[in-house]
């Protein structure tokens, strides 16, 4: 007894040096989960690819890895990089000449005051928004850093998961300590929860994009790539989505004086754009993985608070293992 009660001494405070360890490793790494996130999304796509050519085509690990990095980079990553350029222009236009675009807004703001005899802003709330716009600029070329380092660390991370990838799923699927049919359908809803993420959501955005264009277009509006830009990219934030978008888009039509270009933008966006990208996104995500829609919208909810950008694919996912793993509670412990 007195031998048992040494060993379970010694194994639980080995387990609490550890979960110490784990958490320490943890806080000091926790900036480069986004990229770690993003690596596990490019492997779950590429896991095929990269099975193929070098098991059926016989290609060497290392190529394959690099050929499958660089092709995921021209399809995804340069379009990304070019839709954020283009609004990071605007952006910087707008920084680089705050107090022109203030005094033209004012001036449209005026206009309406006196014709509609209501306060829409006061001069303090222009001082206060000039002042934020110029404090902006460090901001933004520190999350345009950022962004790079973690581009660079995801890939750095990928190419080992992709040479590594037999190594690392057998060391997993040995040590969860479940049945082997619950490990293999923990891995099943993983790859089906991130493809239908990963790809689901660019889909919706982009199809948000062009219903979006197609009214920018109609009324005249300036600078429509932006607003593609901006409307995509809005897309993807639950419950509001490309309102962010074309709300703006409306009160610029009524700063310039056309009331009822901003009535229609309104009416289209809440009437149509809204609409359809609840319809775009609760179908694309039910036909690639069958997730339920509130699993969705609370998955996008906690996975941006949790990992940031990366937040839109694994959010859902979070949520949707921890339904997952209590269904597989229930059936391996439940007797």
């Amino acid at each position: 007894m007195q031998r048992i009660n040494s060993d379970k001494l010694r194994q639980i405070s080995f387990l609490v040096l550890l979960v110490f360890l784990g958490i320490f490793l943890f806080l000091q790494l926790n900036a480069f989960l986004p990229s770690l996130l993003g690596a596990v999304t490019f492997y779950i796509l590429m896991r095929g690819s990269m099975r193929y050519f070098t098991e059926k085509k016989k290609w060497s690990k290392p190529a394959t890895a690099l050929l499958l990095m660089l092709i995921s980079f021209i399809v995804v990553l340069i379009p990304v990089s070019v839709f954020i350029n283009i609004l990071y222009e605007k952006i910087d236009y707008t920084i680089q000449n705050a107090n022109h675009v203030i005094d033209a807004l004012k001036i449209n703001i005026d206009h309406l005051e006196k014709n509609y005899h209501i306060q829409i802003i006061s001069d303090k709330n222009l001082q206060q928004a000039e002042a934020t716009v110029t404090e902006a600029v460090p901001q933004l070329l520190g999350a345009t850093f950022n962004s790079l380092v973690t581009v660079v660390i995801l890939y750095f991370i990928l190419y080992f998961l992709l040479i590594n990838s037999h190594e690392i799923e057998k060391w997993i699927y040995r040590n969860i300590p479940l049945k082997e049919e619950n490990v293999q359908l923990i891995g099943s809803e993983i790859k089906t929860l991130v493809t239908s993420n990963a790809l689901g959501i660019p889909i919706t955005a982009t199809l948000q994009g062009i219903i979006g264009t197609i009214a920018y277009w109609f009324l005249g509006v300036q600078d429509i790539p932006f607003w593609f830009v901006a409307t995509c990219l809005t897309a993807v934030v639950p419950m509001v989505g490309s309102s962010l978008a074309f709300i703006p888009v409306a009160i610029v039509l009524f700063a310039e004086g056309s009331s009822w270009k901003g009535v229609v933008m309104l009416l289209y966006g809440f009437g149509i754009m809204y609409t359809l990208d609840s319809v775009f996104r609760i179908a694309i995500q039910k036909r690639m993985g069958n997730v339920h829609p509130l699993i969705t919208t609370f998955g996008v909810i906690v996975g941006l608070k949790l990992f940031g950008f990366m937040g839109l694919i694994f959010g859902p996912i979070l949520l949707s293992m921890f339904i997952l793993l209590v269904r597989i509670y229930i059936n391996e412990f439940a007797e």
